[in-house]
């Protein structure tokens, strides 16, 4: 920027003096929940809770992240091997893709596979109440509590409900004013798996359920036949009751109340998978919380949930009491509205729900983040390597929550050992291979019925951008020698033996090569999938073979491999073909596409979440991008919700806030269940995490080697302000605004250096010292 743009302020800043005027954040409804999509979620990373508000039966449906069924050995690898492989790649300079396509799937793949992250069962509150006035539920996201609210009879009711990460417990509380108390019973119990029991909960005192099980699948699947699965991950579930007046009763399998004034549940519960003594651990869990208050329980909740959302705030337009329930504004939007407490409300709901989902020491969250009814769910909610789980984690660095993306790195460490068996036994190759999808017990072989669905080997890659992010935000070096550069040595060792010579040029190709769930029409008229050298797979090797470079150069280290891959990438066929009208090529040529308008743009990979193409760098590409999107939009995709949100962060790369914004509209109006989950349908979290990275992107770029403000402002959001946004070099920033121009901005940089700033044509170049702040005023 110009000298006069400026007017700098240097100083240094506490927490403690960031603004308060933002508006709440807060769900709420004036109706109990009718089904699962309605209820509210709450979670601590491990364990979670669907909060329906009944006023009859209250239902809290509950989940803990490592209920699977099966174990680690249950399923070896696919029986294609290294020579297979070679015939599979003859047949495509050959042009045989169908062939290639059938062998690939008969040789390489398990094809389809039942085996289901599942619920742990449900805790139900049988108090039958009638004449219900004044109802109101709600799920406050600063303060991550669950609250329902209602007069029977004329007599107020209150029930409160967090999830507590501290105390690794539900908590829940219920008071009512009516003079015959709380009447009733409280259950517990866990669906049946195909007509047969998997748990049994017993009342083994007058204030205590408890619940054992173990879960099993008699719907599974392997090699797309029946394949049952009779033992899993085996857990406990114990249910304390404190009660103020009245009594508490044990029956066999539940616990009566009698004229209960005020009634506290304390839920523990542990899995085998985390502790070989799962029923101790729960015992000494329940110990640790049965003398603590209600109170004291939730302000360390408080404390703990608050330190992380807080590091974000946003407010668009002026603050302003929320007076419209939360269904009522998603309808509103539908008949053609814009609601800014809306689009501001989900983006919170976001970095509420990665808080929910995803702590240091549980599993990364998966295709529901912990929330899943099913016993056999939609894919199996499990963890999906073709975009759905990266997703999950794209907001995680910039809005400063990188802790919360350690369960991704260490889930992604875990499947190294199964990784190189298949790379070696099944390729023949060094390193490390992943195929599309996996779950608890880390399989990495390939998983499709037909090649189009997943016989991919570019996950390995992905995988990788995210060790890459979390060093370019953070600048931790210890990071990027302890973990990202052992990781990407096995997954580049990998490509360097996959790749060979394309017929074409001679130029090094992925072989055999897909593009996710898409297939093209060859020369002989046959829809196929397989390929060589892919656009994406191609992009993802670059890379890897890019990132792998710059890491051994930032740690001055030099090794045969860094010989090998320098050598590679030269060799390397470009990912970034442009065709002869204008677009990206999905494909290593040009070919007919039976699908114009799918949902998945793999093919774009490099522009986002990549930083390949860039308008300052590559502007031919960059403008290529948007006619491939301007292509795909006007033959219908983007239909559903994980693509819609991947639509919000592309056209934040183009730098286009009314197209950003139009698909924030249609992603409310479209892919939003009533309580804010995203909608596939039916519902997949990626599309919630994908929409609060899309809105950060809206606001704050810095890809392209510097910092971009308010790169896709959209004309719908003309006054705002944002606080808590991270940039790559690690660097906080601050924005303000109003009328559509930026008022200030604030960047700080807790380790310091160098950094240039952008702002509508003009930039600057800023030096920090550690822990200072300069204020930009515009």
């Amino acid at each position: 920027m110009k000298s006069s743009l400026f007017s700098l302020l240097l100083f240094f800043i506490s927490l403690s003096s960031i603004t308060s005027s933002y508006a709440q954040s807060k769900l709420w409804y004036t109706q109990p929940s009718e089904n699962w999509e309605e209820a509210l979620p709450l979670g601590n990373g491990r364990l979670g809770a669907m909060v329906f508000g009944a006023t009859s039966t209250e239902r809290i449906q509950l989940n803990e992240d490592s209920l699977w069924p099966g174990g680690p050995d249950d399923w070896g690898l696919a029986e294609g091997k290294p020579e297979d492989l070679a015939y599979i790649r003859e047949l495509l300079v050959k042009g045989e893709n169908k062939k290639a396509d059938s062998l690939l799937v008969a040789l390489f793949s398990r094809k389809s596979i039942t085996r289901s992250h599942q619920t742990m069962g449900d805790l139900w509150l049988d108090f039958d109440h009638q004449n219900i006035t004044d109802y109101r539920r709600s799920l406050d996201l600063e303060n991550a509590v669950s609250s329902v609210s209602y007069s029977h009879d004329g007599h107020a009711f209150e029930q409160k409900v967090f999830t507590t990460n501290p105390d690794q417990a539900i908590i829940i509380q219920i008071t009512t004013a009516h003079p015959d108390g709380l009447n009733g019973k409280i259950r517990l119990d866990r669906p049946l798996d195909e007509g047969f029991p998997t748990a049994t909960t017993q009342a083994v005192a007058a204030n205590i359920l408890q619940m054992d099980g173990e879960v099993t699948q008699r719907s599974g699947m392997i090699d797309s036949k029946p394949a049952p699965i009779l033992h899993g991950v085996r857990f406990q579930t114990l249910v304390w009751l404190e009660n103020q007046g009245g009594n508490l009763k044990a029956e066999a399998s539940a616990i009566s109340l009698e004229k209960v004034k005020n009634l506290t549940i304390k839920l523990v519960a542990n899995t085998s998978y985390y502790h070989s003594d799962f029923r101790g651990k729960n015992q000494a869990d329940l110990l640790a919380i049965k003398n603590k208050s209600f109170e004291a329980l939730l302000q360390t909740h408080q404390e703990d949930h608050l330190a992380l959302f807080n590091r974000v705030k946003f407010q668009l337009g002026e603050k302003a009491a929320d007076t419209i329930p939360t269904d009522v504004r998603i309808e509103s939007v539908k008949a053609g509205g814009i609601d800014l407490h809306l689009e501001k409300l989900l983006f919170d709901y976001g970095r509420y729900l990665l808080i929910a989902s995803s702590r240091p020491g549980t599993l990364p969250a998966n295709l529901q983040g912990i929330w899943n009814r099913h016993i056999a769910a939609p894919w199996n909610a499990d963890y999906h390597m073709n975009i759905n789980l990266q997703m999950n984690y794209w907001p995680a660095e910039v809005t400063n929550l990188s802790e919360l993306h350690d369960p991704f790195f260490d889930f992604t460490d875990a499947l190294f050992p199964s990784g190189r068996k298949t790379a070696e036994q099944t390729y023949g190759m060094r390193g490390v291979a992943f195929g599309h999808g996996t779950d608890l017990w880390k399989m990495t072989f390939l998983q499709a019925a037909q090649a189009y669905w997943g016989s991919w080997l570019g996950a390995g890659g992905w995988m990788m951008q995210h060790y890459w992010e979390r060093y370019q935000f953070t600048q931790d070096k210890d990071f990027l020698e302890q973990r990202v550069l052992p990781a990407l040595s096995e997954i580049a060792a990998f490509y360097a033996d996959w790749i060979v010579p394309h017929p074409l040029d001679g130029k090094l190709a992925s072989s055999p090569s897909t593009s996710p769930e898409n297939s093209f029409i060859n020369q002989h008229g046959d829809a196929v999938a397989s390929t060589i050298g892919a656009a994406m797979d191609q992009q993802i090797i670059a890379e890897v073979f890019d990132n792998f470079i710059k890491a051994n150069e930032i740690l001055g280290l030099e090794s045969d491999l860094l010989t090998e891959i320098k050598a590679k990438k030269q060799a390397l066929r470009s990912g970034l073909q442009v065709g002869s009208d204008g677009r990206l090529l999905e494909w290593d040529q040009e070919y007919e596409e039976p699908e114009k308008g799918h949902r998945h743009m793999s093919h774009l990979y490099a522009f986002h979440p990549g930083d390949a193409i860039t308008q300052t760098q590559t502007p031919e590409l960059f403008d290529a991008v948007r006619k491939t999107l301007d292509y795909r939009l006007a033959h219908g995709g983007a239909g559903t919700g994980w693509s819609r949100a991947w639509l919000i962060n592309f056209s934040a790369r183009l730098m286009d806030g009314e197209m950003a914004h139009e698909h924030v509209r249609k992603l409310i109006e479209i892919s939003l269940y009533p309580n804010l989950f995203d909608a596939h349908p039916p519902f997949q979290i990626d599309g919630n995490f994908g929409y609060t990275a899309g809105i950060a992107e809206m606001l704050l770029q810095s890809h392209d080697g510097f910092i971009h403000l308010l790169p896709a402002l959209p004309s719908a959001w003309p006054d705002g302000k944002i606080s808590g946004l991270k940039a790559r070099g690690n660097f906080m920033v601050d924005l303000e605004w109003s009328a559509g121009k930026l008022n200030k901005a604030s960047i700080s940089g807790p380790t310091g250096g160098k950094v240039k700033v952008y702002y509508k044509g003009n930039s600057q170049v800023l030096e920090l010292d550690k822990g200072e702040k300069i204020d930009l005023w515009f």
